[in-house]
């Protein structure tokens, strides 16, 4: 049976979180996290499989959002 994922949108900042964490892992730290820059966080989240968000439908406080996500994700997973 095939594993269906939902598409994600610009809004979905936790799912997005995920995804980048799942795909750095603990490659980026807290630190390293907060000096991405935001026009490589947009293309890594345009990356994602099953996003479904158009680049001009982002704005800063998405990207601000999404790096702030990231950062609890990555949080959480250092136990």
């Amino acid at each position: 049976m095939a594993h269906f994922e939902l598409p994600i949108n610009w809004t979905d900042f936790e799912d997005i979180s995920m995804k980048l964490y799942e795909r750095f892992g603990d490659d980026f730290g807290e630190s390293k996290i907060y000096r991405v820059r935001f026009t490589e966080l947009l293309e890594w989240v345009l990356e994602i499989p099953n996003f479904t968000g158009k680049r001009e439908d982002c704005n800063e406080s998405y990207l601000e959002m999404i790096q702030s996500g990231w950062v609890y994700e990555w949080r959480d997973n250092q136990d």
